[in-house]
């Protein structure tokens, strides 16, 4: 199985955190899903036949897209792929542009997941982060996505940002779970360089929360929404059971997918492909690049995706795929970890407890081969 992901960069306005590939505007909209289409033609072999059991349209802003577009862009990948067990498709949309009419041509299309950017429910840290929507949009944006039929909605929340922990954060949990969704994202605020966070820092303007302050939050996150039901599946994902992103879980897996679009990644087992990061030259047609993995990098790449997810690392499966010597190797290595209560480890499996998965990085980073 195998997942497709497409990438719309075009955005309205540029939140003040975001450092992913994206253009202001949309008058380049039309070219760039012909670009797509032709895209999708020449990578027909990309997959190697398997099928594709999820789709995504990520952003960028992708709800800023007509129906119409998104449509044709779904058909075009169905004559390329064979797209008839399709569990998941996705569309990642800003609360202002999720409208009924909108809402029931995205049903009609055969999106049947919505990823809402609400980032928070309190309105100064909206004002704050550049959003462009407002709590009482958000919250009806989410209402007005289960009165047209939607049962699988996640909403992505931003934590960590400075002056809106506490009883912000507390609020924009509660308004959350209060909201009945069955999947939630909280990501740690992080001040990129390209960002007008950035900007703001670099001039004394801006600061990042301290470790202390970051920890306490995360240990938020983790207690109210574990308390409420929700799965903390991944460092920073939460479910209901039966509700985990399926096409997110696919880079966790070491599934193959076909990213499409301006900067879109994809992977093939062995290989890495990314397009290049600009509509004008990804329209007129840059190849993307290839960077071959060597054992080692495969080897890293599994111990940082698996170590990011509550279940860990299979060891069995570690061991045929990277031999018992290796494995040996990385218990070895996790030894103080697992003295400091960072890793868990018996003898199948080797995870980071879900309520110190903020440290994860650190963990990984140490366990990676050099």
């Amino acid at each position: 199985m195998a997942g497709l992901y497409i990438h719309i960069p075009f955005c309205k306005r540029i939140c003040a955190y975001c450092d992913f590939f994206r253009e202001a505007g949309t008058a380049r909209m039309e070219p760039l899903a012909e670009a797509m289409h032709r895209e999708l033609d020449r990578q027909r072999a990309y997959l190697g036949g398997e099928p594709v059991r999820t789709r995504y349209f990520g952003g960028g802003t992708p709800s800023l897209c007509p129906p119409e577009l998104l449509e044709r862009l779904l058909e075009h990948a169905a004559r390329n792929f064979d797209c008839t067990q399709v569990e998941e498709t996705t569309l990642e949309a800003n609360p202002d542009d999720l409208t009924p009419p909108y809402l029931d041509a995205l049903r009609r299309i055969g999106i049947d997941r919505l990823s809402i950017g609400i980032q928070s429910f309190d309105d100064d840290c909206l004002r704050l982060m550049n959003r462009r929507h407002n709590a009482a949009q958000a919250r009806e944006a989410v209402r007005n996505a289960q009165r047209a039929g939607f049962e699988n909605i996640t909403v992505d929340l931003i934590f960590g940002v400075p002056g809106f922990g506490g009883d912000s954060l507390r609020n924009s949990l509660d308004c959350a779970l209060g909201l009945g969704v069955q999947h939630i994202s909280a990501y740690h605020l992080t001040i990129e360089p390209g960002t007008a966070f950035g900007r703001k820092a670099a001039r004394g303007e801006f600061a990042p929360v301290d470790e202390a302050v970051s920890e306490a939050e995360y240990a938020l996150v983790h207690e109210t929404l574990t308390k409420a039901g929700f799965e903390h599946y991944e460092v920073s994902n939460f479910a209901r059971p039966g509700f985990r992103a399926r096409h997110n879980a696919a880079y966790w897996h070491g599934v193959k997918y076909l990213g499409i679009g301006p900067a879109a990644h994809s992977f093939d087992g062995r290989e890495r492909h990314w397009n290049v990061p600009s509509v004008e030259r990804y329209i007129e047609g840059t190849p993307p690049e290839t960077e071959l993995l060597s054992d080692r990098d495969r080897f890293n790449e599994y111990v940082m995706t698996r170590l990011r997810t509550a279940e860990g690392i299979d060891t069995h499966e570690a061991e045929a795929l990277f031999g018992t010597e290796r494995i040996a190797r990385l218990r070895q290595n996790a030894e103080p970890w697992i003295r400091a209560g960072a890793l868990r480890n018996d003898s199948a499996r080797m995870a980071i407890p879900p309520e110190r998965m903020l440290v994860s990085d650190a963990v990984i980073e140490d366990l990676f081969e050099t």
